[in-house]
């Protein structure tokens, strides 16, 4: 999953003071194949997911983060999907994560995740991501050292073991 056609890109929105982040990466699927694998029940393809859910815009708990499983660092998030939106060069499936259990390093954000047709057998998952440095004032300054570097990898790592899911979930005649 990386390599050249995985990328993260950032970009400061300093009118809102929040940061914006996309992360994609390309699947070896038709679109139709990809697109129902995620619509499937979220937690067939959400990373990590620790409670039970059967519809969107329920909440899931999962985890989030990054490393090696050994060094992993990983924090409990609250899932929330939104309203599946449809448009005719893509799919688009709202998301939002809150650190559960209070503010912590992971910061919360709003995401759409969006798969979108590449050609016949190639299909794009990504995610576009909006966040708010934790921890107020301080924590705009210490993102600009640190702490974007924990949320790019986070998604990151979020949106490579979905795609894993994904993958998983499409026959192997598909």
């Amino acid at each position: 999953m990386q390599g050249p056609s995985a990328r993260v890109c950032w970009q400061r929105n300093f009118d809102a003071g929040a940061m914006f982040a996309r992360y994609f990466l390309e699947l070896d699927l038709p679109f139709d194949e990809a697109e129902g694998a995620l619509l499937r029940s979220p937690r067939d393809w959400v990373p990590g997911v620790a409670a039970d859910a059967e519809a969107r815009g329920e909440r899931l708990l999962a985890e989030v983060g990054f490393g090696r499983p050994a060094y992993r660092l990983a924090k409990k998030v609250e899932v929330e999907l939104g309203d599946l939106m449809r448009f005719p060069s893509k799919t688009v499936l709202p998301m939002a994560w809150r650190p559960a259990g209070g503010e912590s390093l992971f910061p919360s954000l709003e995401a759409d995740i969006e798969v979108a047709a590449l050609g016949p057998n190639r299909t794009q998952l990504s995610v576009s991501a909006r966040y708010r440095p934790p921890l107020g004032v301080i924590g705009k300054v210490i993102d600009r050292a640190l702490l974007h570097r924990v949320a790019e990898a986070t998604l990151k790592d979020f949106l490579d073991r979905a795609g894993e899911a994904i993958r998983a979930l499409v026959p192997a005649s598909a």
